[in-house]
């Protein structure tokens, strides 16, 4: 709970970068139609001329390299072309060469574990007589297929590929998305759509945070009380672990577990308490926050468990990198423990951060054993561990470049906390390396990329989809795809396609809404609260944790839960206002859509109340019902008087702005997504002069 409370001020003070519009070039004579929804942009496109049909005829080779994972990886690719084109095209590669539209290169099959060094690399080449796909690994032709992918259009002559020329790779190694399955557990379909939304965007870390005071997640047949006792009987067996291995890695995903240590380790007392600092008893954490409990760092049993651990989760997960956490730890229990201060004054540990120092130490000789790299968060940076871990900052960049300059690799999640309920503007706005840095070339180099983070206090799997989808294809472009790619309007643009996109691939962010507004108003006749829904969002997460105090057992079945954050509609009428306002007497359809918008709040609020008085759920969100018919006439009335040129009477701006400011405050946990442009609409309309 301190890490996301940090990181919600820390958001505020982040470098951002310009905002420059993505180039694309076209070549002279290129074909029109052509219309670039890519996500993430590639480092170069340039538009041909032409276009490639895809008709029954379309035949993919592979002419080089191949071996299982890339014929999987092409059927796939092949049977959503077949889907998405409505066409019965070959799903599997043929023979021979001269019949194939479609023709792929591979050089060879990468490494044999996949590492951040990997050559993601690919190039395609569109002409209207046929594909090429070249790639130097399979990972390369799978973002390359991902692409082809995001390719294809249609129009009255059918489903076609236009012509172009793409060479791209990405900027950063490390594209990561962190899932917390142990605050609330995540079943395993959960994490295999996941997985597939992330080779979508071209994401290539899957940070699996497995352990928490509020679970232990993972089966240990050394350790069988950790989840016996620890997880409430929500767990991975080891042979579901393996299999998202595999998944992941047949998209060119690696796996990263994370098991958190010193702290955050209630979990593994409860089945364990000669690991913990004190004597417990000790049980599943069910509220949220920083807990005392922390394992004894002076005991050698620890570090003899640990190796057992290590060494069974090192079989499972065969990445070069296990992540130990290592925040958190508020040192309460060591400074309490006289065997403990013993310790450290036989061994000239001046403070508790010199003893999680010297834990680490020790931690990492044991993961050195089993042939792991540490990573962790902040906390872990100290001169004395060596310069192959790699720092994961939730603090901020200054942390990161910190890390750079003292010769450690460093990857930022600062500003990429999904759970915060940002906008997806405000997480593209964020960059690993913002332009103007002073750190030299070599440091720069240490910085790998960055991650996006999805902590589970206030999320469950009915509404994951809905946090992590579609924002993270934003982020995700701003790993992969050159600094100047940032033009924010462009974006969700690109980004209303993609989420659709994201949606074939099981994904539940759009439905989810939908689905959840039926169940709390046990009625299919929604239409009058997606009018509702259309114009909230979740408040902030610090404050639904202020308002609502919830614990790990507490339902996440309000209003806010339908809710997505950041919803389309958010942007388009941002739009709209801004389009408006440039001449409001002259702007004559953005008037008829303003004014539409308008009167459908005020229809809709009778009918919402009336499901509302039937749910008590929906119940609590009555206020922001009957501040929706307020809203709805306030903009009514800006637009009259804009559009007229009339003056409102003295006194008209400040009680609607007032209205607003009342209709900003939390409340009922859902916000209005439409406050800043309605404040813009009344700002703008002139008064008449006050008579004395």
């Amino acid at each position: 709970m301190i890490r996301q409370l940090a990181t919600a001020m820390i958001l505020a003070n982040l470098v951002v970068v310009p905002i420059v519009s993505a180039q694309v070039t076209p070549s002279p004579g290129a074909a029109p139609g052509f219309v670039n929804t890519l996500m993430p942009q590639p480092s170069q496109l340039s538009q041909q001329e032409g276009r490639l049909a895809i008709t029954a005829a379309f035949q993919t080779v592979t002419d080089n390299f191949k071996d299982d994972r890339l014929n999987a990886a092409i059927e796939r690719s092949l049977g959503r072309i077949k889907n998405q084109a409505g066409v019965a095209i070959p799903t599997t590669p043929v023979t021979d060469a001269t019949s194939a539209a479609m023709v792929i290169s591979v050089d060879g099959a990468g490494e044999t574990i996949q590492s951040a060094e990997e050559d993601e690399s690919y190039s395609l080449e569109i002409t209207p007589a046929s594909a090429h796909l070249r790639a130097a690994t399979v990972v390369g032709a799978m973002h390359g297929l991902e692409t082809l992918e995001q390719l294809i259009q249609s129009d009255a002559a059918g489903p076609f590929i236009p012509a172009v020329s793409i060479h791209d790779t990405p900027r950063f190694r490390w594209r990561g998305l962190m899932i917390d399955c142990a605050r609330h557990f995540m079943p395993v379909e959960v994490i295999k759509r996941t997985l597939d939304g992330m080779a979508s965007v071209k994401l290539n870390v899957f940070h699996w945070h497995l352990s928490e005071d509020q679970g232990f997640r993972i089966e240990s047949k050394a350790f069988p009380k950790l989840t016996e006792l620890g997880s409430d009987g929500l767990f991975y067996t080891q042979e579901q672990a393996r299999e998202i291995v595999t998944y992941a890695h047949d998209r060119g995903i690696r796996v990263v577990p994370e098991f958190d240590m010193p702290g955050h380790t209630t979990a593994w007392f409860v089945g364990y308490p000669d690991l913990a600092s004190a004597p417990g008893p000790f049980h599943i954490e069910r509220a949220f926050g920083v807990f005392d409990p922390v394992m004894d760092p002076t005991r050698e049993s620890t570090y003899k468990f640990l190796d057992t651990f290590i060494g069974e989760m090192a079989a499972i997960f065969p990445d070069h990198f296990m992540h130990i956490g290592g925040d958190e730890n508020n040192g309460v229990e060591w400074k309490a423990n006289p065997r403990i201060q013993s310790f450290m004054r036989e061994h000239n540990l001046k403070d508790t951060a010199e003893l999680q120092n010297y834990f680490n130490q020790r931690l990492l000789k044991i993961l050195e054993k089993h042939g792991k790299h540490m990573i962790g968060w902040d906390e872990i940076l100290t001169p004395e561990l060596p310069k192959d871990i790699i720092v994961q900052s939730w603090r901020g960049f200054d942390s990161l470049a910190a890390g750079a300059r003292n010769g450690y690799r460093s990857i930022l999640s600062a500003g990429y906390y999904l759970n915060l309920m940002s906008t997806a503007a405000a997480h593209y706005a964020v960059d690993p390396l913002p332009e103007g840095t002073d750190l030299n070339a070599e440091q720069q180099a240490r910085i790998l990329g960055g991650e996006a983070c999805m902590w589970m206090e206030q999320t469950s799997p009915k509404d994951i989809d809905s946090r992590v989808w579609p924002r993270t294809a934003a982020i995700a472009e701003r790993f992969w795809s050159p600094r100047s790619v940032n033009d924010v309007n462009d974006m969700y643009r690109r980004l209303e396609v993609e989420s659709l996109r994201l949606e074939g691939f099981g994904l539940s962010h759009i439905s989810q809404e939908d689905v959840s507004l039926r169940q709390l108003a046990d009625t299919r006749e929604i239409g009058p609260l997606q009018v509702l829904g259309s114009v909230l969002e979740p408040v902030t997460f610090n404050a639904r944790a202020h308002l609502q105090h919830a614990n790990q057992l507490t339902p996440l079945n309000l209003l806010v839960d339908a809710l997505p954050p950041d919803p389309p509609s958010r942007h388009n009428f941002e739009l709209l206002t801004r389009a408006y306002l440039q001449n409001p007497g002259e702007r004559a359809q953005e008037r008829r859509e303003l004014t539409a918008e308008f009167n459908a709040w005020m229809i809709a609020q009778p009918e919402i109340l009336r499901l509302m008085s039937g749910s008590p759920p929906l119940a609590q969100a009555e206020p922001r019902a009957n501040q929706l018919i307020e809203l709805g006439m306030l903009g009514l009335e800006a637009v009259s008087y804009l559009s007229s040129g009339l003056p409102a009477a003295p006194g008209w701006k400040a009680g609607k702005l007032a209205v607003l400011d009342d209709a900003e405050k939390p409340q009922a946990l859902v916000r209005f997504t439409v406050i800043g442009p309605l404040r813009d609409l009344v700002n703008a309309v002139p008064e008449a002069p006050s008579r004395r």
